[in-house]
């Protein structure tokens, strides 16, 4: 009973660091998955480094957007899930 009892804040330090920590960052990968999966041409976005555009052509990982100098190719992964939401709500 005494080595349980030891043992006992560091398993529930774990079990707070996986609900607090490690479950939320699975979820926020899940959902930037399902978007960069669901853009279409088309789509206004924002980029992570906060360049805005249009989708024109999209390949497996990358993307082609339009923007107000031209085209630019950019990977699917630099695409920001939370600003294209919030620019597109506002439109």
């Amino acid at each position: 009973m005494e080595n349980l009892s030891q043992f006992l804040p560091f398993v529930l330090m774990f079990v707070v660091i996986y609900f607090f920590m490690i479950r939320p960052q699975q979820k926020k990968i899940k959902q930037e998955k399902e978007f960069t999966a669901s853009l279409k041409v088309g789509d206004k976005i924002i980029t992570k480094s906060g360049l805005h555009g249009k989708i024109v052509e999209l390949a497996d990982t990358t993307a082609v957007m339009e923007t107000m100098s031209g085209k630019l190719k950019i990977e699917r992964s630099a695409i920001s899930l939370e600003l294209s939401a919030e620019m597109n709500k506002k439109a």
